[in-house]
């Protein structure tokens, strides 16, 4: 018995098909430690453990109908599989030639659906405008809103399409797409099916979430309650019995839906059967994380103003905390979310892109990954489980995707160099040479 080696159960007696083993592998993270993931309380990465990364070095990796088999020393992978005979002609063999290895990025916060960009208000910050005043002057959330709806379902997949294929291009296998730009029964669900087109297109993994109360429509602006009758009694229905969005999500701030309308809303979606997460803490310190973590939602996102009541709740809880320091860096603002501050705490932490039109066109997740070291301190390591093992927890994923553990997904990316250090370290170079999806390879 190998025991450094990891294997699918099954794997060992020829019970699954080798399709697909790449050998050469200088540095394979596999984000996966047996200690930590296994055990059937486990659940997303805290303190230490998010510098756990699984590493072997002169690995290699083996695929069988789309899952990992086999990981671990190649010889040694390679005895266990073969047992010294030749490699079978049907085993494709890839040589990584000394490169590092990783698990694909899950992107757990997106709004890739949408019409036209927007950075005319992007120089307009730059002048000294505020984010809240150019949503004021009929900017932001709005703009988005009024072009999204005159435009095609067609129009929106093949837009959303191109985004995505750059995403894969970055190293991005699963992504979380958001709606939130239609604000009507109509529009919300067009771009709940734009985004399943565009996702079947490209062929990365997608979750669909269904953000209605992204902001409160012009038409609804003197009736707020009648908004939030449409999507709890309209809305969210809809996408839940045509299985548009599997999870809701909320705008939970003072000037867009309040706690009390956030916990009507969150409700009646969870009674729904759709699993929650919710937009917290981001302008004002209101509660929202503490909400998030009450209802059990998988994330609570941005947090840039959180505070130490809602980092309790949160650190007691299973509730993943999702940074988004694209946004910040986008928006040019000095104070980032509490990243190594919530740590140390205990919080689970991911991170994620918001790649949006308005205050985040970012959605490279190595960048992100650079800004949230530079930035919130977080450590290479810690970028790394934040980006893969964590976000897949945040969207109800970790059984699936976010690391190479024998039984999962084949979705892995072959860098351009032999450390998963210079990922964050090369900030705005793109590091990928190589993505796999299902053991397919997937590049654009």
């Amino acid at each position: 018995m190998i025991d450094s080696v990891r294997m699918t159960p099954g794997a060992r007696d020829g019970s699954f098909a080798v399709d697909l083993v790449v050998t050469g592998i200088g540095q394979l993270c596999t984000v996966h430690e047996p200690d930590l993931d296994d055990q059937d309380e486990s659940g997303p990465r805290r303190r230490e453990g998010m510098s756990r990364l699984g590493i072997f070095e002169g690995a290699a990796l083996a695929v069988g109908g789309g899952k990992i088999l086999a990981c671990g020393p190649e010889a040694e992978v390679m005895a266990a599989l073969f047992e010294g005979s030749a490699v079978p002609s049907t085993v494709e063999v890839m040589d990584a030639r000394g490169r590092s290895v990783i698990p694909g990025f899950v992107d757990p916060h997106t709004h890739t659906v949408f019409g036209r960009t927007r950075q005319d208000e992007y120089e307009r910050r730059i002048k000294g405008e505020t984010y809240l005043e150019i949503a004021a002057a009929g900017g932001g959330i709005h703009a988005s809103v009024g072009d999204l709806r005159e435009r095609s379902e067609e129009e929106l997949a093949d837009l959303a399409s191109v985004r995505l294929r750059e995403m894969v291009a970055h190293g991005t296998t699963t992504v979380e797409i958001k709606s939130g730009y239609g604000l009507s029964l109509e529009a919300e669900t067009k771009m709940l099916r734009a985004a399943a087109t565009a996702a079947g297109k490209v062929g990365i993994r997608s979750v669909r979430t269904c953000l209605a109360a992204h902001e409160v429509p012009r038409e609804f602006r003197e009736n707020r309650k009648e908004y939030v009758r449409l999507i709890t009694e309209e809305i969210l229905p809809v996408v839940a019995r045509e299985r548009l969005a599997e999870r809701c999500d909320v705008f939970c701030e003072p000037s867009v839906f309040g706690l009390e309308e956030s916990l009507v809303i969150l409700t009646r979606a969870r009674d729904l059967g759709l699993s929650l997460t919710v937009h917290a803490d981001e302008l004002e310190p209101m509660g929202g994380a503490i909400l998030a973590a009450r209802l059990g939602a998988d994330s609570a996102d941005h947090l840039i103003m959180i505070d130490e009541e809602g980092r309790r709740a949160l650190a007691g809880s299973k509730t993943v905390a999702v940074m988004l320091p694209g946004t910040v860096f986008t928006l040019g603002l000095k104070h980032y979310a509490p990243g190594r501050g919530m740590i140390d705490q205990g919080c689970a932490v991911a991170l994620a892109s918001d790649f949006n039109p308005g205050s985040c066109p970012i959605l490279s997740i190595p960048l992100i990954m650079a800004i949230a070291c530079t930035q919130m301190r977080m450590t290479p390591a810690e970028s790394l489980v934040g980006a893969t093992l964590n976000a897949a927890w945040a969207l109800g994923r970790a059984s699936e995707v976010g690391s190479l553990a024998p039984g999962k997904n084949a979705d892995f990316i072959i860098l351009d160099g032999p450390d998963y250090r210079l990922v964050p370290y090369r900030a705005g170079h793109n590091p990928v040479d190589a993505v796999f999806l299902g053991g397919k390879k997937i590049n654009p």
